[in-house]
């Protein structure tokens, strides 16, 4: 709790005023598959350098919401414009480029097997197919140290490593081609409490070193709270709430109370209550 109330202003304050264009905007989105609709007219905007938790229940679309962001799957209908350009119809070209500008953090990592910690961190500056072997070894060994990974880990495999440190290794990968975009999907899931902690103060680090504007996925509410300054909550095809955490929960939807004033909601919001107002927070 001590990590959480350190951390509970930032719930209620957006990025400056001054935050431009949207980073992410989602305009009609529908998603479909056969006759099931998961998305119906969805709009969301996601802005510069904000972090923004999306959440819902099991069905409403939140991972498949994420890889149409990434560009891994396309809509039925509408549209998804990531750096002001329209991913959907992105060609192939287009698509690289906007990848090179953003990092994506998987669940379990995601890391090859048969790579090294070193060669899975290097992997993206490679496929550049631009900078000698040199500089990728010296920035592989920076982003290792950028995420609290020793040196002597770089020779490791994957299977080697703690859950805990193959979300540090996944997440230089993420971060190795230096995005101004950064995915995450449920970042902390399979840590335990300490580790999960440690893991939110990492990311809350190098948000605001990184000047990054991330896009999160979770289910976890104390990591939710740590480090959202808006929350999106799908439910009914439509994201039904959208704002900081203190506006969501004035929002009356069953899903709102059901997922956020039970017994670790109440928890977590105990702290939130204890901050003062956004306009006091200095917001």
């Amino acid at each position: 709790m001590g990590t959480l109330a350190r951390r509970a202003q930032r719930l209620n304050k957006m990025p400056d005023e001054d935050v431009g264009p949207p980073v992410v905007e989602i305009k009609g989105l529908w998603t479909q598959f056969g006759k099931t609709v998961v998305h119906q007219d969805l709009n969301l905007k996601i802005y510069r350098g904000e972090i923004l938790s999306i959440v819902g229940g099991s069905g409403t679309g939140k991972t498949v919401l994420l890889r149409q962001m990434l560009g891994l799957e396309h809509p039925s209908q509408g549209s998804v414009t990531v750096f002001g350009e329209d991913i959907s119809t992105a060609d192939a070209g287009q698509l690289q480029r906007m990848r090179n500008h953003w990092g994506m953090l998987f669940q379990h990592g995601a890391l090859y097997s048969a790579l090294t910690v070193f060669d899975n961190i290097a992997q993206p500056m490679r496929e550049l197919r631009t900078l000698p072997e040199d500089v990728i070894r010296d920035a592989v060994l920076l982003k290792m140290d950028m995420v609290g990974l020793a040196p002597e880990h770089a020779m490791k495999m994957p299977a080697d490593l703690s859950g805990g440190m193959v979300k540090r290794a996944a997440l230089a990968r993420a971060l190795a081609l230096e995005p101004q975009l950064l995915f995450l999907d449920e970042p902390t899931a399979g840590l335990d409490p300490d580790l999960s902690d440690s893991f939110v103060d990492l990311i809350h680090a190098l948000h605001d070193e990184l000047g990054l504007t991330v896009v999160m996925v979770t289910h976890d509410l104390d990591t939710l709270f740590a480090l959202s300054n808006r929350i999106a909550v799908l439910a009914e095809k439509h994201v039904i709430a959208v704002g900081p955490t203190r506006d969501v929960l004035k929002v009356d939807h069953p899903f709102i109370k059901q997922f956020f004033l039970g017994e670790r909601g109440q928890r977590a919001l105990e702290v939130l209550e204890q901050q003062p107002p956004p306009d006091d927070a200095g917001a």
